[in-house]
């Protein structure tokens, strides 16, 4: 362990949107440096630059701000630190722990096509490994992997994993051209940065045994390991577009919290005894790798819903209209009079009731965000259509003489529909339909005490005559 204690890593290659799964990797290393009282650092693996994209940087910042993770110090640019992985594999040449190979391309693919004709593994043997000449032609530097015994990756998740090495081959650490490979720079940087942890998905513990020799091979401690199992969508397929949204961006502009998120991200393959719902201070508090399991996570959405929903009844009203103001304005730039925000903040614990989004929340609001005469959406509609306007006649009538509070107008609503030989339900959802022209709001007993008496009546007149 580091001298100054945990210290973790997030580092995501800047080529498209912050993958869901990435999301979950970066959420575990958060939690755990958090739990510890260590650091939590960003590096971006930029080195490959025909994918890589300042959009696709951007992006990631993005989506780690929205999810609340927040890191410590500067993002750190892995293409910016070329020479010192360069340094980092001189200081191996000059140990002997690797060595310059001259062997072209066509060199290598023929020597893997007489060891696949000979059904040998292909494991390429490079002739260059114990040579001492140095001719004046391309070359890369490989790692002067050992030959025998076996590679042992003690991992926090999946256990003691051995590797034979006769299986891995002298793999490259510097290309002709001077740059270096993925293994390499992951290697120095993590040393560099003094993580203690390595945290990621289970597609890495392969690479986890080949780093392992490189930073032996260096001279350095090696990390700790704990490689998570990917997320797999419902069918138990690993998850993809044709399971639904990847991106974080997209459950950002779907409406979701960003607590429900990282609540159910964090229920992704980790547990804490049956607590399905927890706050991210819990989280901190309760995080260690021990309880994430080996198996891969499935991503159920309704799962996902019914969190929403109960971090939205669960959120102060007041730091809940900041996120749907949040919301509102990146989505369509639009913003809250002083008096919306007022009703809004008010009323809230009738709107959070049901809702599991944001958009939901301004479903439930649209009876005071919108301007009337309203134009009804297609159930609304359907519902006035087959409704009688002399019903709602008789009603507004009747309720021109009550007494504007909410006990009253329920009785008197109650009283109505017996007299009319109706249930209560074929009165509330004209009456519903009438007062928001939309077919879902909350209750109209709630919304009619809200808007006042005047407004009301004057909403149903508007449909009534």
């Amino acid at each position: 362990m580091s001298a100054k204690g945990i210290v973790t890593r997030f580092a995501p290659s800047p080529t498209g949107y912050l993958h869901i799964g990435g999301a979950r990797t970066a959420l575990f290393n958060w939690l755990f440096a958090r739990h510890h009282g260590g650091k939590f650092l960003l590096r971006i693996e930029d080195t490959d630059r025909a994918r890589s994209t300042p959009e696709a940087t951007e992006a990631i910042y993005e989506g780690l701000r929205w999810l609340g993770l927040d890191w410590d110090g500067d993002a750190v640019s892995q293409f910016e630190r070329v020479a010192r992985h360069q340094e980092a594999a001189q200081q191996m040449l000059d140990a002997g722990t690797a060595y310059k190979c001259y062997s072209s391309k066509e060199e290598i693919e023929a020597f893997r096509e007489n060891a696949r004709a000979e059904k040998r593994p292909p494991l390429f043997q490079s002739p260059w490994r114990d040579a001492t000449e140095t001719p004046d032609l391309p070359f890369v530097v490989r790692l002067k992997a050992p030959k025998t015994g076996e590679t042992v990756v003690q991992d926090e998740v999946q256990g003691r994993i051995t590797f034979k090495n006769e299986t891995m081959d002298d793999l490259v650490l510097l290309r002709s051209d001077g740059t270096p490979t993925y293994m390499l720079a992951v290697v120095v940087d993590d040393h560099d940065m003094d993580v203690t942890h390595v945290i990621r998905g289970d597609d890495h513990l392969t690479n986890a045994a080949r780093q392992t020799l490189i930073s032996e091979a260096l001279g350095w401690d090696v990390p700790t390991f704990a490689h998570v199992p990917l997320i797999h969508g419902p069918d138990g397929k690993k998850l993809s577009k044709r399971h639904g949204a990847l991106g974080v961006e997209e459950y950002r502009d779907m409406g979701y919290l960003a607590a429900a998120m990282r609540n159910y991200l964090a229920r992704l393959g980790w547990s804490h005894g049956n607590d399905e719902f927890f706050t991210t201070e819990q989280a901190v508090q309760w995080f260690s790798l021990k309880p994430i399991g080996k198996s891969p996570a499935r991503f159920d959405f309704k799962k996902l819903e019914n969190l929403s929903g109960q971090h939205i009844r669960a959120t102060d009203n007041a730091a809940l209209f900041q996120e749907i103001e949040q919301y509102v304005a990146a989505q369509n730039g639009l913003e809250f009079t002083p008096d919306q925000k007022r009703v809004f903040v008010d009323h809230m614990d009738i709107l959070k009731a049901r809702a599991k989004i944001i958009p939901e929340l301004l479903d439930m609001a649209y009876f005071f965000l919108g301007n009337r005469p309203f134009t009804p959406d297609a159930k609304a509609s359907q519902i006035l259509d087959i409704v009688s306007r002399g019903m709602l006649n008789r009603l507004t009538s009747r309720l021109r003489d009550a007494k504007w509070e909410l006990e009253i107008l329920e009785a008197e609503i109650r009283e109505f529909a017996e007299g009319e030989g109706l249930k209560l339900g074929k009165v509330a959802q004209p009456l519903r339909a009438a007062l928001t022209g939309r077919g879902i709001s909350p209750s109209v007993f709630d919304m009619m005490v809200i808007l006042g008496k005047s407004e009301t009546l004057a909403r149903l007149e508007d449909v009534s005559t």
